[in-house]
């Protein structure tokens, strides 16, 4: 899963997205990774990814708060799969802390 940095224009539709993804990120959009863009205001999220017969598009607005972002203004950043679904809670994905490690094995 990839979220692009920056800034991305909201009224962008799958090919503009598709096409985005191809130029200014430099990646594949058929690859079937899944792609995360941001609108400027933060509270709303499209995500993009190829199923193989087909390309798909999501799109969440939080009704409260802002999606948590990079910082970078360009490029991708490579996020997990639980990276993501914190990330569309609204959970802050960069900082997580473990509530609970082990210390022994027997």
């Amino acid at each position: 899963m990839w979220l692009a940095a920056g800034v991305t224009d909201m009224r962008r539709g799958m090919q503009g997205l598709a096409a985005m993804v191809q130029t200014t990120l430099a990646e594949d959009p058929f690859a079937g990774h899944v792609f995360v863009f941001r609108g400027r205001r933060g509270d709303l999220v499209k995500l993009l990814w190829w199923s193989g017969d087909g390309m798909c598009l999501l799109a969440k607005r939080l009704e409260r708060g802002r999606f948590v972002w990079t910082q970078a203004s360009s490029g991708t950043v490579c996020l997990t799969s639980a990276q993501l679904a914190m990330l569309l809670e609204g959970i802050n994905w960069k900082h997580v802390e473990r509530t609970w490690q082990p210390q022994a094995a027997v």
